[in-house]
C-alpha cells in the first residue's frame, strides 16, 4: 500500500511535538515535506522526522498529496483554501482559522475541489471520552437535561506553548473552547444558540449554551489558572440520567494517529469521510463567534 504523501505547514512546538512524528509513524502516512516562516526551523524537523525543508509553501503544496496545519488560525484559513484549491487534502486544527467567514471559505474550498478534510479535535479522539458518549442515549436530548463543561489550566502562564501569540491573545476561548463546545454538542444535541456568555480575569470565560432538542449546557473555561494538572470535567443529568467525566487532557500523539487512521482510509476509498471534518470545525467556529459578540 502505498504511503500518502503529507506536506506538513508550520515548524513550532505543537508541529514538532505532534503532527511530525504521527505523520512519520503512521503506516499509512508519509511526512514528505515541511514549510515554515523559518526555513531553518523547518529544515530540522525534516531532519529528524523525515522529508526535505522546503522554503516556499507553494513548493510543498505543489510535490504532495495532503497539507497538515500546524500554524496560528489566521495562517491556517488562507494556506488552507489555497491547499484545497490546489486539490490537497486537508488535515486542519481547531480553530480553523480566526473568524468564521475565513472558515467558511475553507470548508467552500474544500467541497468545490472534492477534497478530504479532518480536524484534530483532540479529546473526541480520545478512547474514554468516545466510551462516555457511547454511553449516552441516542438522539438530542430534551429539556429535562443539562449539561456542563469545565476546563481550567495554567497552560498559558508558563510551560511549551505558553509562548504562542495568538493563544495569549485569544485565550481559552480559542484554544479549549472547540474542545468543550465539540463535546457538549456532541452529547446533547447541536447547538443552536449562545444564551448568555461572560469574561472575567484571569481569561476566565463563562457562557450557557441551547442545544436542539431544548437541553441547556454551561461552560467555564480558563488558561491562566494556577493549577497543576488541568481540571477537566463534563457532565449531563435530567432525564438522559446522570453521566459524569473527569478527563484528563488526552495524548495528543495517539489521537492524532487515530485521526489519521479514518483520514488516510478515506482518501484511499476504503473508508467513510471523517466526522471531525472542516464543516465541524466551521459550527464551532460560528458558536464562538456568538460567545465573543454576546461579551462584547
Amino acid at each position: 500500500m502505498t504511503a500518502l504523501r503529507v506536506g506538513l505547514v508550520g515548524a513550532g512546538p505543537w508541529a514538532e511535538a505532534v503532527h511530525a512524528p504521527a505523520l512519520a509513524a503512521h503506516a499509512r502516512t508519509e511526512l514528505a515535506g515541511v514549510w515554515a516562516r523559518r526555513p531553518e526551523a523547518a529544515a530540522a524537523i525534516a531532519k529528524r522526522f523525515g522529508g526535505a525543508g522546503y522554503e516556499q509553501v507553494d513548493d510543498l503544496i505543489a510535490d504532495v498529496e495532503a497539507v497538515a496545519f500546524a500554524v496560528p488560525p489566521a495562517v491556517q484559513g488562507a494556506l488552507a483554501v489555497q491547499a484545497a484549491a490546489a486539490g490537497r487534502h486537508l488535515l486542519c486544527e481547531k480553530p480553523l482559522a480566526d473568524t468564521a467567514a475565513a472558515a467558511r471559505a475553507v470548508v467552500d474550498a474544500a467541497e468545490a475541489a472534492g477534497v478530504v478534510t479532518a480536524v484534530m479535535l483532540t479529546q473526541r479522539l480520545d478512547p474514554d471520552i468516545e466510551e462516555w458518549l457511547a454511553g449516552l442515549p441516542d438522539g438530542d436530548a430534551g429539556p429535562d437535561t443539562v449539561g456542563l463543561g469545565r476546563w481550567l489550566s495554567g497552560s498559558l502562564l508558563g510551560g511549551r506553548y505558553a509562548g504562542s501569540a495568538w493563544r495569549q491573545e485569544h485565550g481559552a476561548l480559542l484554544d479549549v473552547g472547540p474542545h468543550v463546545i465539540d463535546l457538549l454538542d456532541a452529547a446533547l444535541g447541536r447547538v443552536t444558540r449562545v444564551a448568555w456568555a461572560h469574561r472575567d480575569e484571569p481569561d476566565l470565560w463563562r457562557f450557557a449554551l441551547d442545544h436542539a432538542g431544548g437541553a441547556h449546557s454551561s461552560v467555564t473555561i480558563s488558561m491562566r489558572i494556577p493549577i497543576v494538572p488541568s481540571e477537566i470535567e463534563f457532565g449531563v443529568f435530567g432525564g438522559i440520567g446522570d453521566h459524569r467525566l473527569s478527563a484528563r487532557a488526552a495524548d495528543p500523539v495517539a489521537c492524532y494517529g487515530r485521526l489519521l487512521d479514518s483520514f488516510a482510509a478515506a482518501v484511499a476509498g476504503d473508508g467513510p469521510a471523517p466526522v471531525l471534518d472542516v464543516a465541524r470545525a466551521l459550527h464551532l467556529q460560528e458558536v464562538i463567534e456568538q460567545v465573543q459578540a454576546a461579551v462584547r
